[in-house]
């Protein structure tokens, strides 16, 4: 029987050859195994993740980190890099990270979340942050080098999680809708999750019926389309609550073009905070995500693990400008 191997200060740097050789397969496999760049069978995927544990492999940037005891680099998963949202998420990231002296990876996982995870696996980013949706088995490659995560998109058991409070700040900007007056409130967003949860549950506590709602992803393109299907609706509600500021956006376009005033005719407040939803005409009125507080305790949390499990949910602010019907002044 083959003895588990080690690593030890001073001994020889275990190399994807030696992960290969003792899992019985190529070094392209481990990389596969590793980066999820193409998909190998179950059995063959267990040998490789038993032979990196059992060799403790680390490539020599993350052996340096270890070594020194502290981190070099942190890796970030976003949905992609077009979003103004996860511009300034990124942002945030990057000036937490260089005031600890870490450096910053940044992935989309446009491609998959395997693809992702694998990318910055291999690399051996030491701590990662998850800014989109992903399930605990996606984490298997990070868990299996010891690279710990934090998820800033849900929560997930046996996972850090740091989130903003979705469902009150989509409450509280629908519930300001509603003060204004507005007896029917649209939402513009996706068919499900707390933001569409959250307006069905204000509109009830209101005694009104949540309609209409108009299907939309997180994009100004789909913004831009829902924002056409209200303009031309022949019963068009007065205001519409919109699930992200990028979406939001082409809502107001396509209500500009189709000569709907905002907000005289439609109210409009949306989700996020985004730099966008202050420089956009009108300005929104937007419940923000707290972004500096999540990025520092998820980042305090992967550089000092604390002993017990983080899952930490904060407040949103809502963010009063004029697209909600409320003055300059008062905005201000």
């Amino acid at each position: 029987m083959t003895q588990q191997r080690e690593p030890q200060r001073g001994a020889a740097r275990v190399t994807r050859a030696d992960v290969a050789k003792r899992a019985g397969v190529s070094t392209a496999v481990v990389s596969y195994t590793l980066n999820g760049t193409k998909k190998v069978s179950e059995a063959t995927q267990a040998r490789v993740l038993e032979a990196v544990r059992a060799l403790g492999y680390r490539p020599n940037a993350a052996a340096r980190a270890l070594k020194l005891g502290s981190m070099a680099q942190l890796g970030l998963i976003v949905p992609g890099v077009l979003n103004r949202f996860f511009a300034d998420l990124t942002d945030q990231v990057e000036q937490v990270a260089a005031a600890h002296g870490l450096a910053l990876m940044v992935t989309s996982a446009r491609h998959g979340m395997a693809s992702a995870i694998g990318h910055l696996a291999a690399r051996q980013v030491d701590g990662v942050l998850i800014a989109t949706d992903v399930e605990a088995a996606d984490l298997t490659p990070l868990a299996t080098l010891g690279i710990p995560a934090v998820v800033l998109e849900k929560r997930l058991d046996g996972v850090a999680c740091v989130r903003a409070d979705r469902y009150q700040g989509a409450r509280v900007a629908v519930e300001h809708l509603l003060w204004h007056g507005h007896r029917r409130v649209a939402f513009v967003g996706p068919n499900e999750g707390g933001r569409r949860q959250a307006w069905i549950d204000a509109s009830s506590a209101a005694g009104l019926a949540a309609e209409p709602m108009v299907t939309s992803d997180f994009t100004r393109e789909g913004g831009y389309r829902a924002g056409a299907a209200l303009a031309a609706a022949p019963d068009r509600p007065t205001a519409v609550f919109v699930s992200s500021d990028e979406q939001a956006i082409g809502v107001l376009l396509a209500l500009h073009e189709a000569g709907v005033r905002v907000p005289d005719d439609i109210a409009v407040a949306s989700f996020d905070g985004s730099q966008e939803s202050a420089y956009c005409w009108p300005p929104l009125t937007t419940a923000a995500q707290p972004l500096a507080a999540m990025v520092r305790i998820a980042v305090d949390h992967l550089v000092a693990p604390g002993s017990g499990p983080l899952d930490v949910k904060l407040p949103t602010e809502l963010i009063v400008r004029s697209s909600c019907g409320c003055a300059p002044s008062t905005a201000a």
